[in-house]
């Protein structure tokens, strides 16, 4: 059906009959605006235009109970930045008006590194599925249905747009929009234990292993150097994969912006020996892409499943390398709190999903100890005292 435009006036907007499909007349006086049409009679203004966001439809009110000046006020409002209350006349705006409305402080709050990573949730996964709906019309049920059928191809995938869904949701709460929220039922995927970690007999197999790819290529010397890194400062892959050259500080790493927030890192001799000897091309990062030297190089390591496999560790993540700094930082008996603070925990109890003991070390420290208590137990504890 061709748009129809015509220069609305109350009398003409009441006189509109609803047709088979539903259809919207655009203002000509105001660019933007328009009147819906449903099937059911229901008539109401929306605004249409285009921002940084993207292209924004937001239902501006119920048509008879709003003038056609007033929508045009809306308009403007909207232009000029002004928040708009969906709902001021009772119309239920859709999840994606809400989003790109009310709902966007959900996205404003987070951290520029973040809102990358919630705007793709968005786009990919959320609004595809509830963006056309309105608020009131999203159930349990579907949410459930979404979350099911994403959590069969990326179970922790899911469980980060759950999160987010349920924030957004419950700021619609809070607008009035809901009476309760439709995703707050639905129960996420039971994380899989973390418990591996590398062996010291492990950790020198993929030291062997990083050096004989280390001399393939120069690329390779790049991966195996971050791989290194990795395992020698419990860092986060994003924070040794976009580290700069102004980040280093003498014997620290002043991160401005982990996940956690501001993160001040002390590097070992080893780990300044391996920052030492990089290449500053001119770059701002430390490992910059070889395509683009202004980017940091790609979060994927071609190098990491070749040096897995070498050295026969091919059920161990990146991630898992800072599993083994902790893990073998409590084996030393540093304390939670250290190791906390080393892996940049907010709070210590964090840390005990990562301070992990394998089962040799969890038998030997048995064999010591009933070794003690046997002492204790025959009395040649006695007689050594």
């Amino acid at each position: 059906m061709a748009a129809k435009k015509r220069r609305l006036t109350d009398a003409m907007i009441a006189r509109l009959t609803p047709a088979a499909r539903e259809f919207t007349v655009w203002d000509t006086r105001h660019a933007g605006l328009g009147v819906r049409v449903r099937p059911s009679g229901h008539r109401s203004f929306v605004y249409y235009g285009k921002g940084k966001d993207g292209a924004r439809r937001i239902t501006l009110g119920s048509a008879p109970l709003t003038s056609v000046e007033e929508a045009r006020g809306k308009c403007l409002a909207i232009e000029t930045g002004a928040q708009l209350d969906p709902t001021e006349h009772g119309a239920v705006p859709t999840f994606w008006e809400f989003v790109w409305g009310p709902g966007r402080v959900c996205i404003d709050r987070c951290k520029p590194s973040t809102q990358k990573s919630v705007r793709w949730v968005l786009n990919a996964r959320l609004l595809p599925t509830f963006g056309s709906l309105p608020l009131d019309q999203i159930t349990p049920a579907g949410v459930t249905r979404w979350f099911d059928e994403y959590s069969r191809a990326a179970p922790g995938g899911a469980n980060h747009a759950l999160k987010l869904f349920r924030r957004i949701l419950n700021h619609a709460v809070e607008c009035g929009h809901l009476q309760t929220n439709p995703a707050g039922s639905v129960k996420r995927n039971p994380r899989p234990k973390l418990t591996r970690f590398l062996s010291r007999e492990e950790i020198r197999r993929l030291h062997r292993a990083l050096d004989h790819y280390g001399r393939a290529r120069a690329s390779h010397v790049q991966q195996a150097d971050i791989i290194r890194l990795l395992l020698l400062t419990g860092c986060r892959r994003n924070e040794i994969l976009t580290l700069r050259w102004q980040d280093i500080d003498g014997d620290t790493l002043n991160l401005g912006d982990s996940k956690t927030g501001p993160r001040r890192i002390f590097l070992s001799a080893s780990v300044r020996a391996i920052l030492e000897r990089q290449l500053q091309s001119g770059s701002p990062y430390v490992f910059p892409s070889p395509v683009d030297s202004r980017r940091p190089l790609s979060r994927n390591l071609p190098l990491w499943p070749l040096v897995r496999k070498e050295a026969g560790i091919e059920d161990v993540r990146l991630h898992d390398l800072r599993h083994t700094f902790a893990s073998h930082a409590v084996l030393q008996g540093v304390p939670l709190p250290v190791v906390s603070r080393l892996l940049g925990h907010k709070q210590p109890s964090m840390t005990l999903r990562y301070a992990h003991v394998g089962d040799r070390e969890t038998e030997a420290a048995a064999e010591r100890i009933g070794a003690v208590i046997a002492r204790v137990l025959d009395g040649s504890a006695d007689k050594d005292d």
